[in-house]
């Protein structure tokens, strides 16, 4: 099928995000009395700050408000969006193909904070359409967020590139029907996430995949 569109995440893929969303995860678990280690943190990428709250606490026994601290969590990033940088890498991808293929951004962070990430390292206008958690029931690994990228582009799926750096949203765009790329190769390599138990990654899904 002839390539259309290109559809990129956001954290992680175009934003050198994850070091900050790590920091920020740090200081309101420990507030909470949730335990989140960063190896769990890295496997959860792409999963929306909601809902990994609520696994976190089903499966410690802790009791919160998660709507509360998702938006304290998300006020808290906010903060640090003036230290954004893009990965280049691909920042470059979409930079290259402006103008030439319909683009879109398909992340599970609110809209406001994409947005306003988006918008600080200056390639906002790059993309015809941006999805957040808010605009999907079902987030990844579900293929929602992509299918609904997708549709706002006016573009088959099939007929669609999308960029990733986790699993789960690997996953999000091969049930979208979608070309995937891992960003990971791409990018310089960095230190592996701490894992001192050396216990292996668990990626719950709340999600139904019907």
């Amino acid at each position: 099928m002839p390539l259309q569109a290109l559809i990129f995440d956001c954290d992680g893929t175009l934003a050198d995000t994850m070091p900050l969303h790590w920091r920020v995860w740090q200081k309101v678990t420990d507030r909470h009395g949730l335990h989140f280690p960063q190896d769990r943190f890295y496997a959860l990428g792409g999963v929306p700050t909601i809902d990994i709250l609520e696994i976190l606490g089903r499966e410690q026994g802790v009791k919160l408000d998660f709507d509360a601290v998702s938006r304290e969590k998300d006020a808290t990033f906010e903060e640090m969006i003036p230290e954004v940088r893009p990965i280049e890498q691909i920042a470059k991808i979409a930079r290259d193909n402006h103008g030439k293929l319909r683009m879109a951004v398909a992340s599970g962070g609110t809209r406001h904070i994409v947005t306003e990430t988006l918008r600080h390292m200056g390639i906002s206008h790059l993309f015809q359409a941006v999805v957040a958690a808010e605009d999907v029931s079902r987030q990844k690994p579900a293929p929602d967020i992509y299918l609904e990228a997708a549709r706002r582009l006016g573009v088959p799926p099939a007929n669609c590139r999308a960029y990733e750096d986790t699993d789960i949203g690997l996953a999000a765009i091969r049930a979208a029907g979608m070309e995937p790329i891992d960003v990971r190769p791409l990018l310089p390599p960095s230190p592996p996430p701490t894992n001192p138990q050396n216990t292996p990654l668990r990626i719950p899904s709340p999600y139904p995949t019907h």
